[in-house]
């Protein structure tokens, strides 16, 4: 087992690591003057425009696509060499990943369309979502449905002739508040009569398609999201596109989306990891300028046993992370499965830990919008539910280890 970073990484996370200083955090500030002074947009802001070209200009461009990046126009990093890049976005993930055009959830619908998509669907959706020219939405979760399980979405998929015709209600649609989302992926059944897991399929939708109805955003905390395209809830009432925008065959929906998710989780925890360093150090920073009872904030004996469990925790969970993506570039993602439940429970729960102790430490500062940890806290305690709660990974992962 080996995971040290190869020469490649060294010199993409130094690149990631100068950009990220010189150009994205500085940048966080410039944001929020642009949301305030346009509060009814949801399209992207100048400033990340800005940061997306110079992203490009210094190749630091979809480094989350493995493969041939001669075919895709990505890096064609692995998960390995990915996995670093990735945290140093956790540091700002308003405006680092997709700085990078790294967002999810572009990214994943990026990586259904390179594995499963036609020619003529590649064409059409993934070369403009490779350069930004336009975004997506990922259509699965249901208001009406323990989304947790999969298998339980209604969204109906019927074909009538040379078409489908889609009809249900998604919600938690991250990106398609953003009018530049021009693709939603929409996952229904086709077959109720089929086995459990061949009912479903995926399916394109264009976002002007008639029958499409942007309900309203959601708010996580309340916070919006409108640096990211909000989170929308979407209804789709007798909606008809082609067949030819079928993903794959029909019955290979529940596939694609397990396909879909394992790199998602990692590239989640990935970021975590990054959540959680910067939570670190501004707490850092604020136990030693802060004081109290007449000494620093530092000298408490409480503090200092936070900021040593936060180290022990980031170091011990950064490792499993390089392992499971080390395992995902060596075996596949079917035999790291362990590892990234793993990861997908550990993560979140330990970095929204840090992240807790870290407000503490500013008082009425953290939990205010003058520090980023409030809206660290509140993605963070999302991702506990997304892409499959806790509790499902638990159960998963214990009835794995029950068997051996």
């Amino acid at each position: 087992m080996d995971f040290a970073p190869d020469a490649r990484t060294t010199t993409i996370t130094a690149q990631v690591r100068t950009f990220l200083d010189e150009e994205v955090l500085p940048a966080e500030a410039i944001l929020d003057e642009q949301l305030a002074a346009t509060p009814d947009d949801w399209s992207f802001r100048p400033i990340v425009r800005e940061l997306q070209q110079k992203a490009r200009e210094r190749g630091l461009w979809n480094l989350f696509l493995p493969g041939d990046a001669s075919e895709t126009g990505a890096a064609g990093l692995t998960n390995l060499q990915y996995a670093a890049v990735a945290e140093l976005t956790g540091w700002s993930p308003r405006l680092a990943p997709v700085a990078f055009n790294c967002a999810a959830p572009d990214t994943g619908n990026m990586e259904v369309l390179n594995d499963f998509g036609t020619p003529e669907q590649k064409q059409r959706w993934l070369t403009p979502l490779l350069n930004a020219e336009i975004r997506s939405a990922f259509c699965m979760t249901e208001p009406d449905a323990a989304s947790s399980d999969a298998t339980n979405i209604g969204t109906r998929i019927r074909r009538d002739g040379d078409d489908y015709v889609i009809t249900g209600r998604k919600w938690w649609s991250t990106g398609a508040m953003n009018p530049d989302a021009a693709i939603f992926i929409v996952m229904g059944k086709t077959d109720l009569d089929a086995a459990r897991h061949r009912q479903q399929s995926m399916i394109l939708v264009p976002r002007e398609t008639p029958g499409v109805r942007i309900v309203r955003p959601l708010t996580v905390f309340g916070y919006d999201d409108r640096d990211h395209g909000g989170h929308a809830e979407v209804v789709f009432d007798e909606v008809r596109v082609p067949a030819l925008n079928l993903i794959a065959a029909e019955g290979d929906g529940f596939a694609i989306a397990q396909a879909r998710l394992g790199p998602g989780r990692i590239h989640h925890c990935m970021r975590a990891i990054g959540m959680g360093e910067r939570a670190l150090s501004l707490m850092t920073a604020r136990a030693n300028a802060r004081h109290a009872f007449g000494r620093p904030l530092a000298e408490q004996g409480v503090i200092r046993e936070w900021a040593a469990e936060a180290r022990i925790q980031l170091e011990a969970l950064r490792l499993l992370v390089l392992k499971t993506a080390w395992l995902m570039d060596t075996v596949g993602n079917r035999e790291a499965m362990t590892e990234i439940q793993s990861i997908k429970i550990a993560v979140p729960r330990a970095v929204q830990t840090i992240i807790d102790r870290a407000i503490q430490v500013h008082g009425g500062a953290g939990v205010s919008g003058d520090t980023p940890l409030a809206e660290l806290y509140a993605g963070i305690r999302s991702l506990r539910i997304a892409d499959g709660p806790d509790e499902v990974h638990l159960a998963s992962l214990g009835r794995a280890q029950l068997r051996r």
